[in-house]
């Protein structure tokens, strides 16, 4: 029975060629879109949490030293009592790490041997550089350079320049790719670095790196001791450290731990690209929706050729219920139909899409997608894309199908055949 029936689904599929393959296409299509388009999505976030987690540091040690909780001083006293604070006027503190030296002891101690693999003390400073008629702001980071470099890699990323000639530059600095273009820097050139409070001081450019992060690259490194002096800061104090953990993608309970051992706030680089992974995964919920709503198109453009067929087959059917065919059979034979054309579409689709990945993934073009500078676009093989659109595309075609199969099923073959021309 099952052979008969798919020998008469296919033969209404291939009766009408031009129809069947302008709705194979059109599912085709939908599904390239839909596979490429998560593809690009779901590639940018692994991208930028892959950057983020090799050049940004996993758990950052800020100066902000935690505060105990208020002590209600009225408590088991007269409730309606009140208390104002009529006059506070108290000198804003820099936020710093004191003694950092010991919070580095903590840190490298073998309490934390297994869960910290380097920390790197650091001072951010807002300054000016200078090159001529050119100038611009700037964020200098003061960094050890090779805590800094086991935790960034920045010497990998050097495009002009190295650390050896780093070290041994007095005054030198490392400059962002982006604060090199917007300065015309060059290697070897001199600039005038103007900080915030304090004289001005001359440098000299000894390195440029590229890590494809735009906020890093519109930076520039010196050493931590040039920090402190721009930053006014005695040699005991930095504005945090940095590190890198064993498991950077499960560092929330080591933050808080840190965070009671050493009294200062941790955070994770999660918490500080936090508005990133938001925006990241509200366009997921939005490609999800577009799923659904294209696959509803694809689902309307199966009904439309079944129910067409429903139509110009309705003698057919009537006949095929006059040899003993039941209702089920047709049911199963329209949904059929709908399975085939949703199936072939959606395979077509699929192997499309390799070909519009593969396509974007080479094009040899340097992009800034969101907070990242890539070459080409970033796209992900996941192979779950593929097979999530690809079933919910069949699914939805099938279930089109059962809208034009129920009036089939419902057809009187005596009125069909009395009102038919024979």
């Amino acid at each position: 029975m099952f052979r008969t029936v798919f020998s008469i689904a296919l033969r209404h599929l291939v009766g009408r060629p031009r129809q069947t393959f302008t709705t194979i296409a059109g599912v085709a299509v939908s599904t390239m879109v839909l596979i490429t388009t998560i593809s690009l999505t779901r590639g940018l976030l692994d991208s930028f949490v892959e950057t983020i987690v090799n050049v940004a540091p996993h758990i950052t040690l800020k100066g902000e030293m935690l505060e105990p909780l208020p002590v209600d001083l009225f408590a088991g006293g007269d409730t309606l009592r009140h208390a104002f604070v009529t006059e506070n006027v108290q000198k804003e503190e820099r936020e710093e790490v004191r003694n950092y030296r010991q919070v580095l002891g903590v840190l490298e101690s073998d309490n934390y041997a297994g869960q910290v693999v380097t920390a790197s003390p650091y001072v951010e400073s807002q300054i000016i550089v200078i090159k001529g008629n050119l100038n611009g702001p700037v964020l200098m980071k003061g960094v050890m350079i090779d805590r800094e470099n086991a935790i960034s890699g920045i010497g990998d990323k050097l495009t002009a320049g190295n650390l050896a000639f780093f070290r041994k530059t007095p005054n030198s600095l490392l400059v962002g790719r982006t604060v090199a273009e917007n300065l015309d820097l060059e290697l070897d050139d001199e600039v005038t670095v103007v900080p915030p409070e304090g004289p001005s001081r001359q440098c000299k450019v000894s390195g440029v790196f590229f890590t494809g992060v735009n906020a890093v690259d519109n930076s520039v490194f010196v050493s931590l001791r040039f920090g402190q002096l721009i930053e006014g800061l005695p040699a005991d104090k930095v504005t945090g450290i940095a590190m890198k953990v064993m498991e950077p993608l499960v560092n929330v309970p080591l933050a808080e731990e840190l965070e009671r051992v050493t009294g200062y706030e941790c955070s994770t680089w999660q918490e500080e690209n936090a508005s990133i992974l938001s925006l990241f995964a509200r366009i997921g919920y939005i490609v999800l929706s577009l799923v659904a709503f294209v696959g509803v198109v694809s689902g309307f453009g199966v009904a439309n050729i079944l129910v067409t067929t429903v139509f110009e087959k309705s003698r057919d059917i009537a006949i095929m219920k006059s040899y003993g065919f039941s209702a089920g059979a047709l049911v199963g034979m329209f949904i059929l139909e709908g399975f085939m054309v949703g199936a072939a579409g959606a395979l077509a689709g699929g192997v499309f899409s390799v070909g519009s990945i593969n396509l974007l993934a080479s094009i040899p073009v340097e992009t800034t997608q969101g907070p990242l500078t890539k070459t080409g676009f970033s796209m992900s093989w996941n192979p779950l894309y593929f097979f999530f659109v690809i079933i919910v595309t069949v699914l939805i075609s099938t279930v089109a199908a059962t809208i034009p199969s129920t009036r089939a099923a419902r057809l009187v073959p005596v009125t069909v055949l009395r009102d038919s021309s024979l």
